[in-house]
């Protein structure tokens, strides 16, 4: 198993990507600790062997509120002695054009997606610091490098967490410490948050990538885990596009 007793946070990990990394990290080894904004989810019966009690932890918490964060890591590596894993997955979308975007809509969408990426990373950079090992993985987009209509707001947290992403990656290496830092820039992937979108835009989409077919979370998961693992123990600093040939 790649992630053998391994100790991995995943924000927003109880839906969507954030949970098919969960499945991923605990099936091969990791227990995961997922926090997120929502109520505990309910698992499924036949979900119940990929998430085992004592190895799939949830934590309700507001990412972008250092304090609660700061003292949920603590409790963290207090338990475990160790956190080798982060995983910011955590986000949100509010789109609209330029001139009719709400200031609360953008200032929502920065606050959770790139505020709460920075307070997770800030807490657990203390504790990777210290015992001079850990894996950050944040999640980008492909909008963070190309942008896209509509998305000010969401294209400028996701360019934020490429920019933080690649200064981390030299920051947290400054004293010998074996830290790597990288983020995964997914393009349009299957999950609630594309089930809002209209059917000609979808259409759209699948239309202009090389593959003709939208993006599944487990398709992601599987990166993730690559990145988690020493099977990538040489990269760091990197945004790996995963978007099925979007407008190569």
């Amino acid at each position: 198993m790649k992630l053998n007793q391994k100790i991995a946070i995943v924000t927003g990990g109880s839906r969507g990507i954030g949970k098919e990394i969960s499945r991923n990290f605990i099936k091969e080894g990791a227990t995961v600790i997922a926090i997120a904004i929502d109520e505990r989810p309910q698992i499924e019966e036949n979900e119940k062997s990929d998430f085992p009690e004592d190895r799939f932890i949830y934590y309700q918490a507001d990412i972008t509120d250092f304090n609660a964060i700061s003292e949920i890591v603590t409790e963290i590596y207090n338990k475990y002695q160790k956190i080798d894993i982060l995983v910011n997955n955590a986000g949100m979308a509010k789109d609209n054009f330029l001139v009719i975007m709400k200031e609360e809509d953008f200032d929502k969408v920065i606050q959770v997606n790139l505020k709460g990426t920075f307070v997770m990373t800030k807490a657990v950079a203390k504790i990777m610091r210290k015992q001079k090992f850990g894996n950050i993985i944040s999640m980008a987009s492909v909008v963070g490098i190309e942008g896209n209509i509509g998305q000010t707001n969401y294209s400028a947290a996701k360019a934020g967490i490429i920019g933080m992403t690649k200064s981390w990656a030299k920051e947290l290496t400054m004293k010998g410490e074996n830290i790597r830092v990288n983020a995964i820039a997914p393009g349009f992937v299957r999950t609630g948050m594309t089930e809002s979108l209209k059917e000609e835009l979808i259409e759209y989409v699948v239309e202009n990538t090389c593959l003709k077919r939208l993006g599944e979370p487990q398709d992601i998961a599987k990166l993730a885990v690559f990145l988690a693992s020493d099977d990538s123990s040489f990269i760091t600093g990197q945004v790996i596009r995963i978007d099925g040939g979007l407008r190569i």
